[in-house]
This record gives structure tokens, sequence and C-alpha cells, in this order.
């Protein structure tokens, strides 16, 4: 049973490493890449924007089309290969418009590869009773995404210093339509039925059935304070240590530290948590982790205190992560379950980091550090949902 849990996983590693490096060799870089082709800062924002507002459409569609397909699989592939064939309209593409109509297609394609591919491992990595079959850990295979986009950015940075910004756009191009090809090669199991709302196949085909579900709700609420509360240290953070003098080598491995963190527990520690405490008490864990680490945000950029924190993001990211995507395979009627992810990922936490990225920098303008208690509220917040989640 051990072996055949190993063949089916391998598959799916490769996809998400080809996936996610895919997404890291490209999103670095293209803010520079469109500065190169004739945009300013203001329509550099504007193009990303753009971008940003159309996943929260084009993701929730793809995951509707794949339900009604039963087609996960085509679905993804179609997708990837898309992205991977836009991304090449960048490279003659110069100035607003032409760039804006690129970014904008590319960004439908994208929206929907990471809740997709979410939605061909988790059944695969799901225990079943009905036939005795052990799944793998969906940690490592979330986990070598993370670690994949981490070496996709670091070897596209490489590339583009040797061969100049258009590389990041071929590479992009070359591991999107890898990913098309891994989809293939993976097996997924059907998903097991569940018992949640008395959900019947007619009912399934509908997204109100979906919205109706409780448990589904709340994954997406806590995931949407928890996550969210991550805007304004994504954007401020660098600059805030920078300006309490921490040196730029001394900041990056506090970032890398978080990142590690990450990594260990998809790999090493998260289902071991889960199994313990279950989703909902993992999803407590991390909302106190939040609360904790703004904190101390909030107070203090002594380097003791910011390299004691930094490791919270294993808790307060990957750790809700595993315990969302666990309470969703548990209770989506199968007939939803993209749609369910591509919702969560897109709308329900798309949407609540964007409106949190534009409050984040609202609150670093107005109130500096003192805004990391907002965020700790948002986590706070968090916790009555999550314990029922």
């Amino acid at each position: 049973m051990a072996a055949l849990s190993g063949r089916m996983l391998a598959p799916y590693l490769v996809l998400f490493a080809a996936l996610y490096s895919g997404f890291g060799v490209q999103s670095p870089y293209l803010p520079t890449f469109l500065g190169e082709h004739g945009l300013q800062p203001e329509t550099i924002g504007v193009v990303l924007a753009g971008g940003t507002a159309i996943k929260l459409l084009a993701g929730p569609a793809a995951g509707r089309l794949a339900d009604r397909l039963n087609a996960a699989t085509l679905v993804f592939a179609g997708c990837a290969v898309g992205a991977a064939l836009t991304a090449l309209g960048y490279l003659p593409a110069y100035g607003f418009w032409p760039l804006l109509a690129v970014a904008l297609s590319q960004a439908a394609m994208l929206a929907p590869l990471a809740p997709l591919g979410d939605s061909l491992v988790l059944p695969a990595a799901a225990d079943d009773g009905r036939t005795g079959h052990r799944g793998f850990d969906y940690g490592w295979v979330r986990g070598t995404g993370s670690g994949a986009f981490i070496l996709g950015s670091v070897l596209s940075g490489q590339a583009v210093g040797l061969a100049g910004i258009d590389t990041a756009i071929w590479l992009n191009t070359a591991l999107l339509l890898t990913a098309a090809l891994c989809a293939s090669q993976t097996r997924p199991l059907p998903p097991r039925p569940t018992e949640s709302a008395g959900a019947t196949p007619f009912a399934a085909a509908h997204i109100g059935t979906l919205l109706r579900l409780p448990v589904f709700r709340r994954v997406v609420l806590v995931a949407a304070l928890i996550l969210g509360s991550h805007a304004l240290h994504d954007g401020f953070a660098m600059i805030r240590w920078r300006a309490a003098g921490v040196t730029p080598g001394t900041a990056g491995l506090l970032w890398a530290e978080a990142v590690a963190a990450e990594v260990v527990v998809f790999f090493a520690l998260g289902r071991t948590l889960l199994d313990r405490v279950g989703p909902n008490g993992a999803a407590m864990l991390a909302a106190t982790a939040g609360v904790l680490r703004w904190a101390v945000s909030a107070e203090t950029t002594a380097l003791p205190a910011l390299a004691l924190i930094q490791p919270m993001h294993g808790l307060t990211f990957a750790l809700l992560h595993l315990a969302c995507m666990r309470r969703l395979a548990e209770t989506v009627p199968p007939g939803l379950s993209a749609t369910a992810l591509t919702l969560y990922g897109t709308v329900g936490i798309g949407a609540a980091s964007a409106l949190l990225t534009l409050l984040a920098g609202v609150l670093y303008g107005a109130v500096g550090a003192v805004g990391f208690w907002v965020m700790a509220a948002l986590c706070a917040a968090a916790l009555p949902f999550a314990r029922r989640m």
C-alpha cells in the first residue's frame, strides 16, 4: 500500500513543481518587464491591479466549468496551455494598451491553476475507508510547490541577469506547458461521497448549494481574516525593518526564515498537527499565532523578537491552508469540488487580500507599525469562527 501511495504521489510532486516554479520565474520580474516595455510606475500598478481583478471572475468560472464537465484535468491543462501561449504575447507588446490586454488574458488563464491543482490532488491524497486506500500527505505536494516557487525565483533571477528580462517570459511559458503535460499523468481517485448538507447529485450542480453550506462560509471567512492579516507584513515589513536599521541581508534572512517555516510545516509537521487537533484546532492555533505575531510586530523591531516570530508563518499560512483544504475535502459535495476551491482561492482569499492590502497602505501611512494591531484584531476575530469551522 505504501508503494502504491508513493507511485500515486510522484506525478503530483512533478506537477506542483512545474506549476509553482512557473509562477516563481515570472511574478517577481513582471513589474520590471513592464517598465522596460514603456510603462510608468502608475500604469504598472493599473496593469497588475487589472490582472488581480479579472482573476476574481475567471477563477470561479473555470472551476464551475470543470465541475459541470467533470473534467478538472482537462480544464487545468487547457488553462495552463492558454497561460503559456498568452505569456508570449508580452514579448512584442509595448505600451499601456497592448500590455494590459496581454496581462488580462494571461491572468484569466492563470487564475484557476492553483485551486484546480488542489482539486486534482486532494481526492488522491485522502484516505478512503471503503477501499482501504491510504492517501499520501497533501502537505508534501504543497510544500514542493512552495519550494519550487522559491527555486524558480532564484534561478530566474540568475537567468535574467545573464540573458535579459525576456528570459523570465520564456521560462514561464516552458514551465506552464510542462505543467499541462504533467496534469495528464495524474490519476486522482474518485472523490468520496460526503454526508454534509444531504447533498444530492442535482443539488450539487448548483453553486447556491455550496454557498448555503455553513462550513464553507466559515472556512472562507476564517481564511480571509487570517491570510488577509498578512497584508501589512507583506507590503511594509521590509520598509519598517530597513527604517529601523536592519540591513538588507538580515532582512532577507528574516524573510527566508518565514518561508522555511512554511516548507517545514507542509513537509513535516502539518499532517501530525492536523491529525492531533483536527482542522478546527489547527485553525484556532493559526489564529492565535497570528495575534501573537502581529502584536510583537506592532511593538518592536528588535532582531531577537523578529527572529522568534518569523517562524510563526508556518502556522499562520501553511497550517491554516492545510486545515482549510482538509475541511473542504471532507465536506464539500463532490460535484462542487473545483468550484469550491476556486471560490475559496480567488474570491474569498484573493478579494480579501486585495482589500486588506489597500487598507494596509492607508494604515501604515497614517499610524505606521501600530497598524499591526489591526491585523492582530483580524486574527482574534477569526477565533470563534475557527472553533466552529
